[in-house]
């Protein structure tokens, strides 16, 4: 189950090498991303994908990013169980979300949240878990802004039966901080543990980590 209730989880996100995403499953992270949006530096085509994740399935929960992806790109990871979950970083109406559940699909939206009266959007959506991400308008999948970490514990508290996750500028440096203030159900991380666009640096991945791990 991701998030896992019984720890902060995390999700390492851009990841386009399989050999990485093996030395990541080992150091504890509970999710990888991946990208299918083409426009994003951390891009992996489908085909490429589908050579190496489906043996990663029982290991850890795979996430598909996304950014208003076609009906074509979703039917071809939907039926090729390519992963656990779509994380929907676009336009996405509440409509798409409800269409994608009645399909079986497991979903995380993302939002970008710009103040407090920008929360209220994540009532509408029919999923349990909420992705916040910094406010960046025309830019989506992660732009390694820092989210104000107060509109966490906000929307938390406004809507406390959906699970909030948390992204945008994490790095090993202020996750600890980031989780004791908001408590997030999980925390997820991209360019902030990265060597390169979707190369990722495993000592910095090991350090986010345990950063996350020795947060109280």
């Amino acid at each position: 189950m991701f998030p896992d209730p019984k720890h902060t989880a995390i999700k390492i996100c851009g990841i386009t090498q399989e050999q990485q995403a093996r030395d990541i499953i080992s150091l504890g992270a509970d999710a990888l991303g991946i990208n299918f949006w083409p426009k994003s530096k951390r891009y992996l085509p489908i085909e490429t994908a589908a050579t190496w994740l489906t043996a990663l399935r029982d290991q850890t929960t795979l996430v598909a990013v996304l950014v208003n992806a076609d009906a074509a790109t979703l039917d071809a990871i939907l039926d090729q169980h390519l992963v656990h979950i779509l994380q929907l970083h676009g336009d996405e109406t509440p409509a798409d979300v409800a269409a994608l559940r009645q399909r079986g699909a497991l979903v995380i939206k993302a939002l970008q949240i710009r103040d407090r009266e920008s929360l209220s959007q994540i009532g509408s959506f029919p999923c349990e878990t909420i992705l916040l991400d910094a406010y960046n308008p025309g830019l989506y999948g992660g732009t390694g802004e820092t989210f104000p970490w107060e509109l966490a514990v906000i929307a938390q508290d406004m809507f406390p039966e959906k699970r909030i996750l948390l992204s945008g500028g994490l790095t090993p440096q202020n996750v600890r901080q980031a989780i004791e203030e908001a408590h997030p159900a999980a925390v997820d991380v991209a360019s902030g543990v990265e060597s390169a666009p979707g190369i990722k640096d495993l000592a910095l991945v090991r350090e986010f980590i345990e950063q996350v791990r020795l947060a109280v």
